[in-house]
């Protein structure tokens, strides 16, 4: 009998608990704790932490378990500085586009915002730091450049958990943030290139400050932005 069916839903799991904060980095897993908590073997344990393990998101202990991977402060400013590159590059695409497709970005656009406005007003951490890649990854999606929507969505699960990371227990900025969000997306609407690009820096280093602050690095986009 296969474990695989038990083995999806331990990785889903533990996948969206890592994803969400519930499990910060540095958190020791058990394998024999798991699954007891989700009522499963330790065989379909084992098969969830070791693909958990490929996608860099366990560290695997042996005879102790998994250690969550957390997000590394120097990694903060290389995921912002590819973030930046790939969006800024998909609003100079974007504005040499037929103006038809601008407007159907538009569209979308509102619908994403329209929903982080909800998630915001109820304060949902979690739930606005997947909207929030939602709505930066869209951008790069209007673009049409596939390769680029590939890359970006590989950053998805870091783009989420460093969002957690910097927002923390401030909830209250989660509409400061939607607000930027919508300032972005009339700026790509409008085909102001040169004005999102500083904006989206600002936007990066204003909502990650403290974790840059503690890597000690700062991104390239934000030292040409001071130059």
């Amino acid at each position: 009998m296969t474990s695989a069916p038990a083995a999806q839903r331990v990785y889903d799991r533990i996948r969206q608990e890592i994803l969400d904060g519930t499990l910060a980095g540095g958190s020791l897993l058990s394998e024999v704790e798991v699954a007891a908590r989700l009522g499963v073997s330790r065989t379909p344990v084992h098969e969830a932490f070791r693909k958990l393990e490929a996608e860099d998101l366990l560290e695997l202990a042996p005879r102790r378990g998994a250690i969550v991977v957390p997000v590394r402060p120097g990694e903060a400013a290389d995921v912002l500085e590819i973030r930046h590159a790939l969006e800024v590059s998909a609003a100079r695409r974007l504005a040499h586009a037929d103006p038809a497709v601008r407007e159907a970005f538009r569209a979308a656009a509102a619908a994403l915002l329209a929903e982080q406005d909800r998630i915001a007003a109820a304060g949902d951490l979690a739930a606005f730091a997947a909207a929030d890649a939602d709505f930066h990854r869209a951008i790069v999606t209007a673009s049409g450049n596939q390769i680029a929507d590939r890359v970006y969505a590989s950053l998805a699960d870091r783009q989420q958990r460093m969002t957690i990371g910097a927002v923390g227990a401030r909830t209250d900025r989660l509409p400061v943030l939607a607000d930027e969000h919508r300032q972005l997306a009339g700026l790509v609407v409008d085909a102001e290139v040169a004005a999102f690009e500083a904006l989206l820096a600002r936007h990066f280093l204003t909502t990650h400050q403290s974790v840059l602050g503690q890597a000690g690095t700062q991104p390239i986009f934000a030292v040409r932005e001071d130059a």
